[in-house]
This record gives C-alpha cells, sequence and structure tokens, in this order.
C-alpha cells in the first residue's frame, strides 16, 4: 500500500472517530443576579486565555469521544458575578498594565481540572461534572496575597434531558456551584476586603486647603 494512500485512509479513520463523538458548548450559565451587598472596591480582573476560551476532550472508557466547549461562558460567569460584588469593577484587556489603575485589587481566575462523568461510568442515569477553579489575588503592587482553589459540582439526570443536554447543564450546575461558594467565602478565604482598608490607611493624606485672608487697606475710602 502506497504511503499516500495510507496517509489517506488515517484521515478518513480520524474523521470517522471525530463523528462519532458528542459535542457539548455552554454558552451562558445564565445565574441569578445575586443578592449582596457590594464590598467598597476597585477592583480589576485579569482572565488568561485557557481559561477564557476553556474545551476539555476525553475519551470515555476508551470508547466515546466527548468534547465539552465552555467558550467564554467562565468570563460571562466572572464577570458577572464580580459586577455584583465590588462598587468598581474592570476587565483587564490583553497587554493592559493593572499598574495603569488605582486598583485595589487584582483577581485572575483559573482552571485546574474539569472532571465528568457519564452514566456508563458511574452505573446511574446521572452525568456529573466537577471543575477545580483557582483565585488568584494580588494587590495594587502585584504581589500575590491569596491562593484559593475551589471545588464545584453539579449534576444532571438523563431522565430528563438528553445525554448532550444532561451533561451541558451538569457543567452549568456546577459553574453556579462555584459562583455560590464565592460569593459565600471569598472574602472569608481571601480577606480581599482588607486590601482596601490597607490602601485607604496608607493613603497620603489630604493637603490642608488653602484659606485666603481679605486685608483691608487703610487708603481704600470706599464705602
Amino acid at each position: 500500500m502506497s504511503r499516500r494512500l495510507q496517509l489517506g485512509l488515517s484521515l478518513l479513520f480520524a474523521v470517522a472517530l471525530a463523528g462519532c463523538g458528542s459535542q457539548v458548548a455552554v454558552r451562558d450559565p445564565t445565574i441569578p443576579d445575586p443578592l449582596i451587598a457590594k464590598l467598597p472596591m476597585s477592583v480589576g480582573a485579569r482572565y488568561p486565555e485557557a481559561f477564557d476560551h476553556f474545551v476539555h476532550e476525553e475519551r470515555v472508557i476508551g470508547k466515546e469521544k466527548w468534547l465539552i466547549d465552555l467558550g467564554q461562558s467562565n468570563k460571562i460567569l466572572f464577570d458577572k458575578l464580580f459586577s455584583s460584588m465590588f462598587t468598581d469593577f474592570h476587565v483587564l484587556g490583553a497587554g493592559e498594565d493593572p499598574q495603569n489603575y488605582n486598583f485595589d485589587a487584582v483577581i485572575e481566575p483559573s482552571i485546574d481540572a474539569f472532571e465528568f462523568s457519564v452514566p456508563e461510568q458511574s452505573q446511574t442515569d446521572a452525568f456529573a461534572v466537577w471543575i477545580r477553579y483557582r483565585i488568584r489575588i494580588f494587590d495594587k503592587q502585584g504581589a500575590q496575597v491569596a491562593n484559593w482553589p475551589i471545588s464545584a459540582y453539579g449534576k444532571s439526570q438523563t431522565t430528563f434531558f438528553s445525554g448532550d443536554e444532561a451533561l451541558r447543564r451538569a457543567a452549568v450546575l456546577a459553574m453556579r456551584d462555584a459562583a455560590a461558594l464565592i460569593i459565600m467565602q471569598m472574602d472569608k478565604s481571601t480577606g480581599i476586603s482588607s486590601l482596601a482598608k490597607l490602601n485607604s490607611a496608607t493613603a497620603p493624606a489630604d493637603k490642608p486647603a488653602v484659606q485666603a485672608t481679605v486685608v483691608e487697606d487703610p487708603n481704600d475710602e470706599s464705602d
């Protein structure tokens, strides 16, 4: 068999395998508006490329291949979350220097691990998703002050949804679980609010206002 023919057959085989796989896309996790009091802080967020366009690919039990594309759903989720948590929030673009802003803190979230199970593995009628996020927090000088791992979980039954939709929903539920944990525990686990107090305490005191004094001219005979 010629090398060209072998290459052609290999490509056809790869395409056939890809066609047998399942692709699940999550475009918007749609979390409710958090009903929380905002922390009086100016905060910037920096999203790594792998976080902003996250894709996980895995062959389950050596058979079916799954591709889960979270796209920009993480960015959408964290944008909404941080906008609800801080009085001033700004997303840093690629190449933007946080030193150009008067931030109290800069947050950089990332994904350490993404795992899922299908009914064939768990011997149940459910899909499950585990996401391990990591939140790093930096002060206004750029020094890292917190490194917080967050484990989130979501589960969805196939009795209510098809396989692809059940896995998509499990991923969304895991992202919502992470959002709830961040809302409830972030300040306690990272002490981020103390950065605003520290910056306020070390800010230079305002200069006293200069008061003008009117001196009467003894030669002024006007009324």
